[in-house]
């Protein structure tokens, strides 16, 4: 069975390049066709990989501002040529699903979310990601085009697979498609809880608009609170500047450091709507209770009171009310560690692994 992966762009190392990199330990032989790479933004992950990229990756400054391109990515996600195998795995969050494959070639798509910026608000998107002003004036004009590509690209994949029940219902919405849900893997086994705990609370993710870090600065700015604050981000310097003296920015950490700030905050603080929030999993697996906001996929895996706690509203008063009257002496580390066992990357193969080769088998009986 030779198999070819196909990843949108490879220029962050985050959810999506999860579910990538167990893609390539499950299929190492197998090509990533990508839209544009950047080694240095990828700090070495697939690294020696066969990676074979678009016409895009000719661009000057594309790999470093691959979101000012969306006119020109259907092309480029369209000129691969994946004849000759017999599955394309792709992975997807926008244009991957794109792919062109003949009949002889089953493509399963791993769906991140249906296009976001072309279904939710174009506006909000070129804001959070900081275009040009030029770019902000010019995305309404093909945007249709974009939404137009991105349904009738939908019908490509022969099987379609969702990250989350929250994602498969996105899928049902815009695309008219059923799906598979099989959840992204986690490295469960590089987290581990401890009892004795740290006086702060803790945030962590990459430095967007849409991931709310400024209600929870405003948050812990009127409490008081210590809190610490792990990666960076376009929004690192407004979020410095709002944030008073209780409120420490870690940047970077190593993977044992970031063990070690899971397991020993007081909770994990969750306020933004995700598709599937890893990071929140990760601190789960650490034995650490999360305050989440109540949306996306997490009230999926959050058993409140047990795991977690919620609020309703993303707001700094919803989570000042939720962390005054919070007590992390009330969770079980280990028990909201097992919680979440069965998001363990062996797990993740596993189900990959069976789904493909069952499917495989029944598109050649077909054929």
């Amino acid at each position: 069975m030779k198999i070819a992966l196909v990843h949108d762009y490879l220029v962050q190392n985050g959810g999506a390049e999860k579910v990538l990199e167990a893609f390539c330990e499950l299929y190492p032989e197998a090509p990533i066709y990508t839209l544009v790479y950047s080694p240095k933004l990828m700090h070495g992950a697939f690294e020696g990989r066969d990676i074979r990229t678009s016409f895009l990756q000719k661009f000057p400054l594309a790999a470093g501002r691959h979101r000012v391109f969306p006119q020109f990515m259907p092309f480029a996600i369209e000129g691969f040529d994946l004849s000759g195998y017999d599955v394309v795995l792709s992975d997807s969050s926008s244009f991957a699903k794109g792919v062109i494959t003949g009949p002889e070639t089953l493509h399963i798509c791993y769906m991140h979310t249906p296009m976001r910026f072309a279904w939710d608000d174009c506006q909000k998107y070129t804001s959070d990601f900081y275009f040009p002003n030029l770019i902000k004036k010019a995305v309404p004009f093909f945007m249709n085009y974009i939404r137009l590509w991105d349904r009738a690209s939908a019908d490509r994949p022969d099987r379609i697979i969702a990250n989350s029940r929250f994602v498969s219902r996105r899928i049902k919405k815009y695309y008219k498609r059923d799906s598979l849900v099989i959840n992204p893997p986690v490295n469960i086994g590089n987290f581990q809880t401890s009892r004795e705990k740290g006086n702060y609370f803790l945030a962590a993710g990459r430095l967007m608009a849409y991931k709310r870090f400024d209600i929870i600065i405003e948050a812990f700015n009127r409490l008081g609170l210590p809190l610490k604050i792990i990666s960076r981000g376009p929004e690192m310097k407004r979020l410095q500047k709002m944030a008073k003296s209780n409120i420490e920015f870690l940047g970077r950490v190593s993977d044992a450091e970031l063990t070690q700030y899971f397991s020993s905050c007081q909770a994990f603080i969750f306020p933004q709507e995700e598709d599937f929030g890893i990071i929140a999993i990760e601190a789960m697996a650490s034995g650490t209770p999360i305050i989440a906001y109540r949306g996306g996929d997490i009230p999926e895996h959050t058993e409140e009171g047990k795991t977690g706690i919620f609020f309703d509203e993303q707001t700094p008063e919803a989570i000042m009310e939720v962390v005054k009257n919070f007590d992390c002496k009330q969770f079980d580390p280990e028990y909201i560690r097992q919680s979440v066992l069965k998001f363990d990357k062996s797990v993740f193969k596993a189900k990959i692994k069976d789904y493909v080769e069952s499917e495989y088998n029944q598109f050649k009986s077909q054929s």
